[in-house]
């Protein structure tokens, strides 16, 4: 059982204050510090995937890597995985806010990384990278697909692999393309619609088989664009090996940055673990997202939608039963209202812009907004966690800090259509 949440908080606390501040970088790490640089580093293998036993199989990320390029996997073939989650911007798009088939309401996130997260999205609706990859393809805004298309996609163009992966793609309504090969359904209600009139329930049960292998696939893929080791991953394996000057790895603005970072800044907080992030949710007080009158509820409807999604971990897709993370998943909390989740810090400065909608343009700007903690929250109560980043921090530190995070990309072969 994972501890309390509030247990875990004041260990944290108590931490971080231990550590002090070190003038100019050059005093040696205290015991507390070297204790922060084995949480936050290396990265390590990913966790088991809940309810994939597919995920770290070969045959699955070829076929979801060739299905992460595929623009036949969207109504009217215009949208690819690859459209909001470009190789080159770090998985991500460079928008404020994801743009499909139309504008979208949340930031795109980076799916490097994405495996460690317990729970998938801004709100944790999801809890598996499989379960969250099939939201965007029957999303109106996003892929605007129907999932019985996705299954005629697999059995005109991706048979063979498929059943490498899965074995024996089932004979159902609808598999074979007839004419235009798919329909722009305009929502997930005319899906269903038009599913449950041409099918049976075996064959519903079929195509709902289909499309998780095409969301585990996906996963499979996703889960070979580890974060690679950075700047920071090499100076705190040279300190925690006996070097006091960390190889040369870092300079000594970024040295600065990393210990206000686990000391006086208190970033730890929230940014802590190889992903420096609590793989937790926070409500900010940020404003409403790009105008909107009412705020956002965030992990509390969020919560609520990953203990009855379908493709949930020990559901009827699923390939395990045994799912902790939702068992002791308590979605009745306050505190959720308005939360958003912990991002990873890696490779951040490569993954502009911020926040849960796209409301902070730099990592300048987020340092601002911290120092601040301008308004009330719109949904819910801000974190009592946060309190206002002291104006003694250096800005600069911070940022040379965050810009040792960012390690090598993906390898290229993951970066490029098969």
């Amino acid at each position: 059982m994972r501890p309390p949440r509030v247990a875990l908080r004041a260990a944290l606390v108590a931490l971080a204050a231990g550590c002090g501040r070190a003038e100019g970088g050059a005093a040696p790490f205290s015991a507390e510090e070297l204790a922060w640089l084995r949480n936050l580093s290396p990265v390590g293998a990913p966790p088991a995937s809940p309810g994939n036993s597919a995920a770290d199989d070969g045959r699955a990320a070829a076929l979801g890597h060739a299905l992460f390029f595929d623009r036949r996997l969207s109504a009217g073939g215009q949208v690819s995985c690859a459209i909001c989650h470009d190789p080159e911007r770090r998985f991500t798009d460079g928008r404020p806010r994801a743009v499909g088939l139309a504008e979208g309401r949340r930031n795109t996130p980076t799916l490097v990384g994405a495996p460690w997260f317990p729970f998938l999205g801004w709100d944790g609706r999801k809890d598996s990278v499989w379960s969250q990859a099939l939201s965007p393809l029957e999303a109106p805004d996003e892929h605007g697909l129907c999932r019985e298309d996705a299954v005629r996609l697999i059995a005109a163009a991706y048979r063979e692999p498929y059943e490498a992966a899965f074995g024996a793609l089932p004979e159902v309504v609808e598999i074979a393309p007839q004419g235009p090969p798919f329909t722009a359904p305009g929502s997930v209600a005319g899906c269903e619609r038009r599913a449950g009139a041409a099918a049976s329930e075996a064959e519903r049960a079929a195509i709902d088989r289909v499309f998780a292998n095409v969301g585990k696939s996906l996963e499979a893929y996703v889960r070979r664009l580890a974060p690679a080791p950075a700047p920071f991953d090499d100076y705190a394996a040279a300190v925690l090996a006996g070097d006091p000057t960390g190889g040369g790895h870092l300079s000594a603005s970024a040295v600065r940055g990393l210990r206000a970072f686990i000391g006086g800044a208190r970033c730890v907080l929230c940014h802590h673990g190889p992903l420096l992030s609590d793989r937790e949710f926070h409500n900010l007080g940020l404003p409403p997202a790009f105008g909107a009158s009412e705020g956002d509820p965030g992990r509390w409807l969020g919560a609520r939608m990953a203990r009855v999604d379908p493709f949930r971990c020990g559901g009827e897709l699923s390939d395990a039963q045994r799912c902790p993370e939702l068992e002791f998943l308590d979605a009745e909390q306050d505190a959720l209202q308005g939360a958003f989740r912990t991002p990873t810090l890696r490779h951040v400065a490569e993954t502009a812009p911020y926040m849960h909608a796209g409301q902070v343009a730099t990592l300048e700007e987020v340092i601002d907004f911290y120092r601040a903690l301008p308004g009330e929250a719109t949904t819910g109560r801000r974190d009592p966690l946060l309190s206002p980043l002291d104006r003694g921090v250096s800005a600069a530190d911070l940022l040379s800090f965050l810009r040792s995070l960012t390690g090598t990309p993906p390898d290229a072969v993951w970066r490029a259509p098969p």
